[in-house]
């Protein structure tokens, strides 16, 4: 229910004269969609996209940003402008996750033009552009399942359930956020005596005199630890894929004296055999793992497609809670025509022909992806967007390679423009497909948080772009600072496709074991391969924060890491990823 008469019962939407009179008053319809939650969820949105954004670079995978919008939402619409209304508040983090829903599809697929050398070959406008249509593309898909999705086949979306709790409980809303708040100052503290004494790491076995390969230096990073803490039990796989490297693989390699040989220099130093050995295998697993994810993706196709047919049987689009249908037909007509365009326009030899082609397949990518991305992780709470994304910015490599083909470089900048763009359609999808469950568990308007989520996507986009080449420019992606995992494993599949030289019988003896990971169990290739992939350093700080949740979860229980626990480890994200993307400002500023 979205509304609420004058003299209905005092809730947590509407307060009557006798309760709390130091609140305001609020009577008649609930505010919802007001300028009051666009603006704060556009300054959630803001630092949550790069927060996000910069902890993706980092770690090669990201958090959902709806529950810390939420709690921070608490914080400032509740706490400091004393405003009482679930619905409003549940704006202000569509909003803000529309803002972020950029960040995790364009990490994903740009790095890889940086990565592979095009950086200075490609327009970011036109990428900034395309990225925009295709958030727009993605949302106009989807809005017309949701009845079918979330009314009728009630998919859990666990996401959604537990930002639900979070709106329901205002008191609790409150000391949630002001955890995270002084969490993120502690973060933001500790990584600035961090930079400034130039000690980030922790040399530990190094000092103890133990092997070199054993590679037992921490990085000390507090975010690093507050992920895994969110993760949970989930990061084990990538802890056990980074132990089997440092601490079984190199010590076999040892024993058997089968270390890798470089111009007949036997290598020993962990950073080279990361180079030379684990980490071609760990972007094997990616790709492995990905592909065979999206292949177990493929019954909930049958699936989509039956939705969509009684979707428009129960005129479920034509609801008067939903988006005039006529109005999203106009979007993802206009948002197909700028894909063309941005498709055109990102290198000379693409040409009027593949440019067509190429949003042609892009518009149909982006409705069969999110589609599935929708149910998978409204069922499973599980998303393949990386093997999506590969999928599809593979099928635009062959796109171009048509009509005559196109040079190595411009093929691959066109291509990944292109994929990037999808890539945030996917992710705003499946974001809003989120959002809306919440939605519904709280009595918001549909119409109202659609409409939300069209006024944050077009802002994320040109938030994370700017992210990119900073972080680029100050260090460089795909090196130790920013490995930026995914970009790298869709860089060397395109160098794979492009004739490039790759390490190929590594990224295929990878490819195979991720694959026969994830038919164990569904992404266990992906995280078992970042393992492989990430310096030990990280893995080593990661399972200090999942060591750390595990003991939480036994002495106080999983009801205080949730309610506590959560809120101060995403503090701790925040707070270090804000330092960090200043310093990049500052390093820039010096250059």
């Amino acid at each position: 229910m979205s509304k609420k008469s004058p003299d209905a019962p005092p809730s947590q939407g509407s307060l009557t004269q006798g309760s709390l009179s130091h609140d305001p008053l609020t009577r008649g319809p609930y505010p919802e969609l007001t300028l009051h939650a666009i603006i704060v969820g556009y300054l959630l949105g803001i630092v949550l996209a790069i927060s996000i954004g910069y902890a993706s670079l980092k770690l090669g995978f990201s958090i959902e940003g709806s529950e810390l919008a939420a709690i921070l939402g608490f914080g400032i619409l509740r706490g400091m402008l004393r405003r009482r209304s679930i619905v409003e508040n549940n704006v202000v983090q569509t909003v803000a996750s529309g803002v972020n829903g950029a960040s995790s599809g364009m990490m994903f697929s740009v790095p890889a033009i940086f990565i592979l050398g095009y950086g200075t070959e490609f327009n970011p406008y036109v990428l900034t552009f395309g990225a925009i249509a295709g958030a727009f593309l993605g949302i106009a898909f989807i809005i017309p399942l949701r009845k079918q999705m979330i009314d009728y086949e009630r998919l859990t979306y666990p996401g959604g359930v537990a930002v639900a709790s979070i709106l329901k409980s205002p008191g609790a809303g409150i000391r949630k956020a002001l955890l995270l708040v002084g969490a993120m100052l502690l973060s933001g503290i500790v990584h600035v005596v961090s930079l400034v004494s130039g000690v980030e790491y922790w040399p530990l076995f190094e000092q103890l005199g133990l092997p070199a390969y054993l590679n037992g230096t921490w990085y000390l990073s507090l975010m690093t630890a507050a992920v895994a803490f969110i993760a949970g039990r989930g990061g084990l796989a990538f802890i056990i894929g980074g132990f089997v490297c440092y601490w079984v693989l190199a010590p076999l390699l040892d024993i058997t004296g089968m270390f890798p040989v470089v111009d007949g220099t036997t290598i020993t130093d962990p950073n080279q055999l990361r180079l030379i050995l684990f980490r071609p295998t760990g972007i094997g697993m990616l790709i492995g793992g990905a592909i065979v994810g999206v292949l177990f993706a493929l019954p909930l196709i049958a699936s989509a497609i039956k939705s969509m047919q009684s979707s428009a049987k129960n005129n479920a689009a034509l609801s008067k809670d939903e988006m005039p249908i006529k109005l999203l037909y106009f979007a993802v007509v206009g948002a197909a025509i700028l894909l063309g365009v941005m498709a055109v326009t990102s290198a000379q030899e693409v040409g009027l022909l593949r440019g067509v082609v190429m949003a042609a397949l892009g518009t149909l990518w982006i409705w069969m992806a999110g589609i599935i991305l929708s149910e998978s992780i409204g069922r499973t709470n599980w998303s393949p967007l990386s093997g999506l994304t590969l999928i599809a910015v593979t099928l635009l490599i062959m796109v171009t390679q048509m009509f005559g083909g196109m040079s190595t470089g411009p093929a691959i900048v066109a291509a990944i423009t292109v994929g990037a763009a999808t890539c945030v359609a996917m992710s705003q999808a499946t974001d809003l497909m989120l959002d809306l469950k919440t939605g519904y568990l709280v009595g918001a308007t549909p119409r109202k948080q659609q409409l939300g989520q069209f006024m944050g996507a077009w802002l994320g986009p040109i938030i994370v772009i700017i992210l990119i080449f900073m972080l680029h420019k100050a260090f460089g992606l795909g090196g130790e600072e920013f490995p930026a995992p995914q970009g790298q494993a869709l860089a060397s599949m395109v160098e794979g496709i492009t004739g490039g030289d790759v390490p190929a019988a590594k990224y295929i003896a990878g490819a195979v074991l991720g694959g026969l990971l994830s038919l164990l169990q569904t992404g266990l290739g992906i995280t078992v391969g970042l393992g492989f992939y990430l310096p030990f350093s990280i893995v080593l700080t990661y399972a200090v924060g999942t060591l750390i949740r595990e003991i939480v979860d036994r002495t106080k229980g999983q009801a205080w890491a949730e309610n506590k626990g959560i809120p101060i480890a995403a503090g701790l994200i925040v707070g270090e990823a804000l330092v960090g993307v200043g310093n990049a400002v500052y390093v820039i500023a010096s250059a």
